[in-house]
């Protein structure tokens, strides 16, 4: 490609920014392409909510903690940067629902909390008889009429399989994931898939059924979710050390972006510098103040997002006084409990605790109930504490803990939100060509969603810039 150079800015250095660059890096590389980049990061550090502390041989995921298997594209990239070796599975092991201060196991062959075999949901203590007789009402349900329009995902449920079934084992799985309310989450914006198997098989059990049937047996069963050794932040280390660094600009905030004679003046702590591409992967907030000249960054004020915090607790193993083989639980809505979940990290994930050790990480803040996540890190901790000790014996004080606080950080994908992106990238494709917004509050929030994303923007600048 000849002509004059052609410079990509990417904002914000997350998991999709970094994507962005280190993917535009080797194709620039690879294909010897007349493109440049520079990597904008407001902070000191890159990784956004990648992040990972270690003390006293311990790893402590502050962020998300692991990413699904089955989402290809986060193992993809850490073999790329050199990390195949790393990876790692998650130790599987029961799950729990605490429900009115008893640990209820997850009823076996629950996939995301449909039940896709008889036995264990007669059985189980979790439910009245009540309750299982309205789940297994789905089995004669007609399908929805109206195939294409959004729903919440509590809706959805209810109508399927009950209140029960969804308040006491969907909802806690389910919300926990984007710290939701599941009577405002979109389903088409987070679950789609279940959308489609009631189309298709009219039975959301029957549907789950069917399609776990057709998924080939493994032998010894493994978790469905992967990390690395090093924890996670070892990915940010390493795509890091693949840039080039004269192109990352951390502690750099960008204030402006205006589009100017055919391309985009990027203003940046009284700087200006002009690109022909711009992509932004920050927080869709910093994303509406960054476009504020443009009426269709007012849509991203639509979005609301839930502030919450994470509590890692370090113990001796003996300090924990229980012997249930399971890796954590997950906290049904309608309870007096401060904390939404626990992972006994020391259990499912054993590469990250020292030879007798444990490590508890709890979870505070949920939509319309983020106050907890405001207070000080003892209150925080004291009540932590209280709601653990009066489900499982716990001796003592840690021996030391880490309280992090994420403001503002979980997109709530609300009823109509595919709509409302829909409309806004429309907007840009048609009057800002060669701008792109990417990231959390678009189109997934989990690891391989946002490196999807990135992806896909990749692909998409070369499309334009071989078209020139």
């Amino acid at each position: 490609m000849g002509g004059q150079k052609k410079r990509v800015a990417i904002i914000g250095a997350g998991i999709t920014g970094l994507t962005v660059a280190y993917y535009l890096q080797e194709e620039i590389k690879n294909n010897h392409l007349n493109v440049e980049y520079s990597l904008f990061e407001a902070s000191k550090d890159l990784g956004g909510k990648i992040q990972t502390d270690y003390t006293d041989g311990f790893i402590i995921e502050k962020g998300p903690d692991s990413f699904l298997e089955r989402k290809q594209s986060a193992a993809r990239l850490a073999r790329a940067v050199g990390l195949e070796k790393e990876l790692v599975n998650n130790d599987t092991g029961q799950a729990y629902i605490l429900k009115e201060k008893q640990l209820y196991p997850i009823p076996g062959g629950s996939i995301m909390g449909v039940p896709t075999e008889l036995t264990p949901f007669a059985t189980t203590k979790l439910f009245s008889p009540l309750g299982k007789l309205r789940a297994a009402g789905d089995l004669v349900l007609p399908k929805k009429s109206d195939p294409v329009q959004d729903q919440s995902l509590g809706e959805f449920f209810r109508g399927r399989l009950g209140d029960e079934v969804v308040d006491y084992l969907i909802e806690p799985l389910l919300s926990g994931i984007y710290a939701g309310d599941i009577d405002k989450l979109s389903l088409m914006a987070t679950f789609p898939q279940f959308h489609q198997i009631e189309q298709k098989h009219r039975s959301l059990i029957l549907g789950m059924k069917k399609g776990k049937a057709k998924q080939p047996s493994t032998g010894k069963k493994k978790g469905m979710f992967m990390s690395l050794t090093g924890g996670l932040y070892s990915l940010v280390e390493a795509i890091e050390n693949h840039l080039d660094p004269y192109s990352v600009l951390k502690e750099t905030v960008v204030d402006h972006v205006e589009k100017e004679n055919g391309g985009y003046k990027v203003s940046y702590q009284g700087k200006q510098e002009w690109f022909d591409y711009v992509v932004l992967t920050t927080p869709h907030l910093v994303t509406k103040d960054i476009l504020s000249s443009y009426s269709f960054s007012e849509k991203l004020t639509e979005m609301p997002s839930t502030s919450v915090a994470t509590v890692a607790m370090a113990y001796p193993i003996e300090a924990i006084k229980d012997d249930r083989d399971g890796t954590g639980f997950v906290v049904a809505k309608k309870g007096e409990y401060d904390i939404t979940a626990c992972t006994w990290t020391h259990k499912k994930w054993k590469h990250t605790t020292p030879e007798g050790k444990a490590l508890l990480r709890c979870y505070v803040g949920r939509f319309g109930d983020e106050d907890i996540v405001f207070e000080s890190d003892e209150e925080i901790l004291n009540r932590v504490l209280k709601d653990l000790k009066s489900i499982i014996t716990i001796d003592g004080q840690p021996e030391f803990y880490r309280i992090t606080r994420w403001k503002q950080a979980m997109p709530q994908y609300i009823v109509g939100h595919k709509k409302r992106i829909e409309e806004v990238k429309e907007e840009i494709r048609t009057k800002f060509p060669g701008l792109f917004l990417a990231g959390a509050s678009y189109e997934g929030l989990g690891i391989p969603d946002c490196i999807d994303q990135g992806e896909e923007v990749v692909k998409q600048i070369l499309e334009q810039t071989t078209k020139q």
